[in-house]
């Protein structure tokens, strides 16, 4: 007789003998099951036990591959064997036998976990071989889902363990986060107070030196003069400074307010150029001005506007050994200018041109440099540019200059 044979029976076939437990009290019962057996085309090893105690034992000690399971044992039945079994984890497949007429208690047996069921009075070799054929694929597709869930549940697990640590990692970074908003803060605060009460002594300073200077209260020597004229000029320059740690707090700490009104564009370059230009001189340098405006009347504040040209301007004289710096203004739409400043300086390195809005961020950030400053002009620049709803660029070449375009609105927002 030929009989298919699953792939999954066979490859279990192939890897060996297939090993049963018969648990019968009945030994003519026992016998009928090991001849069908033996009919079938599958090489079983049949271990025998008459009660459920001599199972457990049995199932505790080694190892099968399914269960025949009479339904009436000495000491107990074969629903509560079935229960027992599965509660203690045992997922063999299990195969009861029924006597005549108990269709109920099969379906009973079968929602406790048994595998399958077969009346005694139909056990032959083909049933026999069929059930366990079905009992085993399923047995093995139950282990595939269980292995499965199993994989989920401990990936379920490792993915809760990750959020916790992601959540502590978050709340860690939020406390990080606040501290260090909280010191950028209290040194805003700090810088703020401290160019305040620095700017009190360096007026008293520049006003007394300016008094000298006039030389209304008596007569200086050349070298006084030169004295008095030295320490003005270094108090302005410390002044300077102090106000670039002061607009640049100010600015950090989100408590600078535009003060816009009309004024006339045209009017406002050229008295920056004309305050610049004895620097340019002292330099050997030209300002050269361009402006080409279809109206000059803009509404900004000027004081800010101001403060960005003068940066600009004074940015490109420092840098700039030899030749010209210009400023060209025009209007490029209907409510946009540009404003540009170049210079024949330097220039900028390419590497450094991504860092050179930020706040202490200098080109050249050796201990020895050749320019001074706080590196902080073009930082407040940039962050005034962007108060006026504007933006800035800059296009630069090492050794042949720089240019510094501003594009802001013709009319900001009030």
């Amino acid at each position: 007789m030929t009989t298919f044979l699953s792939p999954v029976v066979s490859a279990t076939m192939m890897n060996g003998t297939l090993s049963v437990l018969v648990i019968d009290d009945d030994v003519i019962d026992r016998m009928a099951i090991r001849r069908h057996f033996d009919k079938t085309p599958l090489q079983s090893q049949i271990t025998e036990a008459e009660t459920a105690q001599q199972a457990k034992e049995l199932l505790a000690s080694a190892s099968f591959d399914c269960i025949f399971l009479d339904f009436r044992l000495p000491d107990t039945d074969g629903l509560s064997f079935v229960k027992q079994l599965r509660l203690e984890g045992n997922h063999l497949p299990i195969i009861v036998l029924t006597g005549q007429g108990d269709e109920r208690i099969a379906v009973e047996l079968m929602k406790a976990g048994a595998s399958d069921y077969l009346a005694k009075s139909r056990l032959s070799p083909e049933n026999l071989h069929s059930l366990i054929r079905h009992a085993i694929n399923a047995y093995r597709a139950e282990q595939r889902v269980r292995a499965a869930q199993e994989q989920l549940r401990q990936t379920n697990v490792l993915l809760r363990e990750q959020n916790q640590e992601l959540e502590a990692q978050r709340q860690q970074i939020e406390r990080q986060n606040l501290r260090l908003l909280q010191a950028n803060q209290h040194k805003a605060e700090f810088l703020a107070t401290v160019s305040h009460e620095l700017r009190t002594p360096l007026n008293s300073i520049l006003g007394f030196s300016q008094i000298l200077k006039s030389q209304t209260k008596g007569s200086l020597n050349d070298y006084q003069a030169k004295m008095v004229d030295c320490i003005h000029t270094n108090g302005e320059s410390l002044l300077y400074l102090v106000n670039d740690i002061l607009d640049m707090s100010t600015i950090e700490s989100d408590r600078l307010q535009l003060a816009p009104h009309f004024f006339d564009l045209t009017a406002l370059v050229q008295e920056v150029a004309l305050e610049m230009l004895w620097v340019a001189e002292k330099k050997g340098l030209k300002i050269d001005r361009s402006i080409a405006l279809e109206n000059s009347k803009v509404y900004n504040d000027r004081r800010r506007l101001k403060q960005v040209l003068v940066n600009l301007l004074s940015n490109a004289i420092k840098f700039t050994k030899a030749g010209t710096v210009a400023i060209a203004v025009k209007t490029v739409a209907t409510n946009s200018l540009e404003i540009s400043v170049q210079d024949t300086g330097i220039g900028i390195q390419p590497e450094h041109l991504s860092s050179i809005f930020q706040p202490f961020r200098q080109a050249d950030q050796s201990i020895v440099r050749h320019h001074g400053g706080t590196g902080l002009g073009l930082a407040i620049t940039h962050s005034l540019v962007n108060m006026m709803e504007g933006f800035i660029t800059v296009d630069s070449q090492p050794g042949q200059g720089s240019i510094f375009r501003v594009q802001i609105p013709h009319t900001i927002a009030g």
